[in-house]
């Protein structure tokens, strides 16, 4: 039987940047303390260079679970507002979560950029508790609807400029 799932072309990149680009939060997946899996939701944004990146508090157990194991995975892409949610196109980020913590170099000019795309994160972005997590893409699985799965690499997540 063939592989069902596809090598990127151009069609599955562009959707998935735009995914991506468009997204406001996502599920995060994460291995909890004991090993056991735990799924959240968080605030999503890009940072300049169009990398993921969130907001978290170090009070959350995801935040927790990432210091202690930074392979996690992100889910972008919500369904529309008619017909089956699954033939809706969403896209899973396999990641390693690197720390930017509150007063560390490059962490005003990150938070001046995720607060143009958040306002909201005023009330908290400088509360001593919270940290920017980059989420470094290892890999991509793309479902652009029924029958349309692809792999994806760090590469073509990110517009060619």
């Amino acid at each position: 039987m063939a592989d069902p799932i596809r090598p990127a072309d151009d069609g599955a990149r562009r959707l998935a940047q735009s995914l991506m680009a468009e997204a406001r939060f996502a599920a995060l997946g994460v291995l909890a303390e004991d090993g056991s899996p735990l799924v959240t939701r968080v605030a999503f944004g890009l940072d300049p260079q169009g990398a993921p990146v969130s907001l978290v508090s170090d009070l959350a157990l995801h935040t927790q679970a990432m210091r202690q194991r930074p392979a996690c995975s992100l889910l972008v892409g919500e369904p529309g507002a008619k017909g089956d949610p699954l033939t809706h196109p969403r896209l899973s980020l396999v990641c390693q979560a690197g720390f930017l913590t509150h007063g560390a170099p490059g962490h005003a000019e990150l938070a001046a950029h995720y607060l143009r795309s958040h306002p909201k994160a005023k009330l908290y972005i400088q509360f001593a508790d919270f940290s920017f997590v980059r989420f470094r893409i290892t890999a991509a699985h793309l479902n652009g609807g029924f029958g349309k799965a692809f792999h994806l690499g760090p590469a073509d997540l990110h517009p060619q400029g």
